[in-house]
């Protein structure tokens, strides 16, 4: 379940090509991998800081999603996709291979919908 950035950069990497080169048997091999590490830990290992906060986390909607996180009315979904491939599974924007997110921009873009949530909070 735990990867350091430099496993995770690499699996990252490994599935991009996967899709890039249409090879379905490797994607079946690293899709599940490159998923359940996120999901799994907002899931389960971020459940009572998230309870805490009054984050409620449920199933993603996108593919590519790690959970849909609601607070106070508001929702986000993290994705380990660029934000040009948020409408796909497969092709990035103008047809070309899926851009899956380094370990960094993950957590940049993980830390960027959580603060959604708390800057629509009355405190």
């Amino acid at each position: 379940m735990v990867r350091d950035a430099q496993e995770w950069d690499k699996l990252s990497t490994d599935l991009g090509r996967a899709y890039g080169s249409n090879d379905d048997e490797l994607i079946e091999q690293l899709r599940p991998q490159f998923l359940q590490s996120w999901r799994t830990a907002t899931r389960y290992v971020l459940h009572d800081t998230f309870d805490a906060a009054g984050i409620a986390v449920t199933d993603p909607s996108h593919p590519w999603g790690i959970a849909i996180l609601t607070a106070n009315g508001t929702s986000c979904e993290p994705l380990l996709c660029g934000s040009e491939d948020a409408g796909t599974e497969k092709a990035g924007a103008g047809g070309g291979a899926l851009q899956l997110l380094t370990f960094a921009d993950a957590m940049t873009h993980y830390t960027d919908c959580v603060a959604l949530l708390f800057d629509e909070r009355d405190y």
